[in-house]
């Protein structure tokens, strides 16, 4: 209970400053890229070394790329129905398909299950990268009325100058040959400043102004990302007979709110941004209170 309220007085503490326009409207930025460049690259350092490597290590990657695969078959039928245009959705694609891994996940596994666990987190934040990077590109180039067409330079560009893939990689390959345990002390320093920074920035990007109009899109989304995507998943966890850590993680995983890149990607493919913004406000309240149920279902299951 304590974890979880000082998560909700980070994200409070960010919107009061906000608010009060005592901080510079760009503040976040900074804070992000303290993030991106050497706090969540001294994640992977500290956490991935560490992992003990069997099959069901498969099971976050393959969990991770089938909700983005149904979340494009579902809005794919939901919009047809509802006779939405292709931007309305791939915009919906793109805040339904993809999870909040990181600036929201990684506290709420560090709060709710241990810091022991982020190992299992970070493979869950890397893959969605990979997808959000991949088919998140393809959905937004599709539905922003440019052509269509995504080249394939234009997405390893993305994969390989994206800082934490790059600590990512580096911290599985370089502790096979270096021993970083006398750098411990130095990457649970860094690392400990994701949680608070992350949750301070997300508070300063909250955006709900204008919100009603968009009721029924942002709702669809929100089932979708924080009920439907992580209900699949528990499933294809019992189906396939994932149990303990690992199950356990990758469902909670499933349950964030909207990645705040999805932001990033909507403006420049013309997608429609108000409804990324709000959407991505939201469902990190919403998800706030539903991810104390999946970590309920979670223990439960497994």
């Amino acid at each position: 209970m304590v974890n979880f309220v000082l998560i909700a007085v980070c994200i409070i503490a960010g919107m009061v400053f906000k608010a009060t326009k005592s901080i510079h409207p760009d503040a976040h930025k900074g804070i992000n890229t303290w993030i991106l460049y050497l706090a969540l690259p001294a994640v992977s350092f500290k956490y991935l070394p560490k992992v003990q490597w069997t099959a069901e290590m498969l099971f976050p990657i393959v969990a991770t790329f089938l909700i983005s695969v149904f979340c494009f078959f579902f809005m794919k039928f939901y919009s047809r129905y509802k006779g939405y245009s292709g931007r309305s959705q791939s915009t919906l694609e793109l805040i339904s398909g993809y999870s909040n891994t990181s600036f929201i996940g990684f506290p709420l596994v560090a709060a709710f299950y241990g810091e022991n666990l982020l190992s299992i987190a970070v493979i869950c934040d890397q893959t969605m990268f990979l997808a959000l990077s991949t088919l998140g590109i393809i959905a937004a180039v599709k539905g922003g009325g440019r052509s269509g067409e995504v080249s394939t330079k234009f997405i390893l560009k993305r994969l390989i100058t994206f800082p934490p893939l790059i600590g990512c990689i580096a911290a599985l390959v370089l502790s096979r040959f270096i021993d970083f345990s006398s750098a411990e002390p130095f990457f649970d320093k860094l690392a400990a400043t994701v949680s608070p920074l992350a949750l301070f920035s997300v508070g300063l990007q909250l955006k709900f102004n204008g919100w009603k109009k968009f009721i029924p899109q942002m709702s669809v989304s929100m089932f979708y990302k924080l009920i439907l995507a992580p209900t699949l998943v528990l499933g294809l966890a019992l189906i396939a007979g994932i149990k303990g850590n690992v199950a356990k993680i990758t469902v909670f995983e499933a349950a964030m709110p909207t990645v705040l890149t999805a932001s990033i990607i909507a403006e420049p493919f013309r997608l429609n941004t108000k409804l990324t913004n709000l959407t991505i406000g939201f469902s990190i309240i919403a998800g706030l209170f539903t991810s104390a149920i999946w970590y309920r279902l979670t223990e439960f299951f497994f």
